[in-house]
């Protein structure tokens, strides 16, 4: 199949990873995310790439330069390209979500299945697609 077509929200909740790759294309990447309670994806900052946040399910906070925002289920958050920011989760249960980096960041068909092994892992994108 070319590009990429499935139940997102399905995807996102059913994912128990802390990230998993779905798709990678020249200038944009699909991503999922698990975030464990009282987790977060670390504090950081693409200085080349903007990267879209939706969350499916949870609570949680995202920080983006010193300013933080509550979200919830059904939240979409755009974090520009050189902007510091975190994402962690505040509820009492995963906190379920999509990303979409323009222009992708993680190798193709990446796996981490916790934030452990997601820190420990140097990897980026190598410049190889999906397609």
């Amino acid at each position: 199949m070319k590009g990429f077509v499935d139940d997102i929200e399905d995807l996102t909740l059913t994912n128990s990873d802390f990230r998993q790759v779905l798709y990678t294309g020249h200038h944009l990447q699909l991503v999922l995310m698990s975030i464990g309670i009282d987790q977060d994806i670390g504090e950081e900052v693409h200085e080349d790439r903007d990267q879209f946040f939706r969350i499916e399910s949870g609570e949680g906070e995202v920080l983006i330069d010193g300013v933080v925002h509550k979200v919830k289920d059904d939240d979409a958050v755009i974090v520009p390209a050189g902007a510091r920011h975190n994402i962690t989760n505040t509820g009492t249960r995963p906190l379920k979500l999509y990303t979409i980096y323009a222009a992708p960041e993680h190798r193709d068909a990446t796996v981490h299945h916790t934030k452990i092994e997601a820190d420990a892992s140097h990897e980026h994108f190598d410049g190889k697609t999906t397609e």
